[in-house]
């Protein structure tokens, strides 16, 4: 129960640190790469040991984690920018229900069943990110679903490729936490030479209160990911129950703080899209049972 509760605040804190970014003048990129800084840091001192060593450059997982690291700054930006554009929960739905691309590749190529009820999950996800996105701005014209969609398939195209790196290379505790240090410190070196070109074309101004930013960040992605896994491994729940259990609790409580806190707006459409989001994570998990 504590790694559940503990996941699913996490998540719904550093969602709400992306909101708050445009109001203080953070720049999400500086922050974000030092967000994954940290998150090396903390990693090392939780496996008691400076990671980096010529034979992990040669193990076979290696020129993988390279690509997840690109796919995390990748990801982790366009929920910055997504979050800030749409808000929070349009966000939170894009992120959370991309889980469908990995359901339908995991049918293709590891033939898991799929039933009336997983299609039915599948097919509710595609308007339920739509609608979601259904506020109206001042000049009265429907927010752009280019972004939220981008999530959609950029978080879901990378939790395909992460499901096929644990079920191919990682098949080991040690190399679970290797990999994932390896990710995070190959997203912090691109964003780092990204963040100094920037710099030196003058495009961006460097501030502290951005390096600030990104360690209040790091520290809980770096645990939201630590108890994410404890809670996969917690005989608590089954995976095929935690994980709807903590994505809908992520939706409703990712909602909650953005109407109350930072006063998104709301409607019929947006409302719908989050009541269809529910259902589908439902149908989804629970579509072979």
């Amino acid at each position: 129960m504590f790694y559940l509760i503990a996941t699913l605040l996490l998540n719904v804190l550093i969602s709400a640190m992306f909101k708050v970014f445009p109001k203080y003048d953070i720049n999400a990129l500086q922050a974000i790469v030092t967000n994954y800084c940290v998150c090396v840091i903390t990693g090392s001192l939780f496996i008691g040991k400076i990671p980096f060593t010529l034979d992990n450059f040669s193990t076979s997982w290696f020129p993988w984690s390279m690509l997840m690291g690109l796919g995390f700054i990748s990801i982790f930006n366009l929920i910055a920018y997504c979050t800030k554009i749409d808000g929070i929960t349009t966000a939170t739905i894009a992120n959370k229900l991309s889980l469908v691309i990995p359901v339908v590749f995991a049918v293709f190529l590891y033939h898991e069943k799929a039933g009336f009820a997983k299609i039915t999950g599948i097919v509710l996800a595609l308007p339920a990110v739509y609608l979601t996105t259904r506020i109206k701005e001042d000049h009265n014209k429907p927010q752009n679903l280019f972004w939220p969609a981008l999530l959609f398939i950029g978080g879901g195209l990378l939790d395909t490729l992460t499901n096929y790196i644990q079920k191919n290379y990682l098949l080991s505790n040690e190399s679970q936490a290797l990999c994932t240090i390896y990710c995070f410190s190959t997203a912090g070196s691109i964003g780092l030479i990204i963040v100094s070109i920037l710099l030196i074309m003058k495009k961006i101004t460097f501030s502290w209160k951005n390096i600030v930013a990104g360690i209040c960040i790091g520290v809980p992605n770096y645990f939201s990911i630590y108890y994410f896994i404890k809670m996969l491994n917690s005989p608590f729940l089954q995976t095929s129950a935690s994980l709807p259990i903590l994505n809908i609790n992520i939706l409703l409580l990712s909602s909650i703080v953005a109407i109350l806190l930072f006063k998104e707006k709301s409607n019929l459409l947006r409302i719908t899209g989050l009541i269809l989001s529910i259902i589908a994570i439902i149908l989804i998990a629970y579509g072979d049972k």
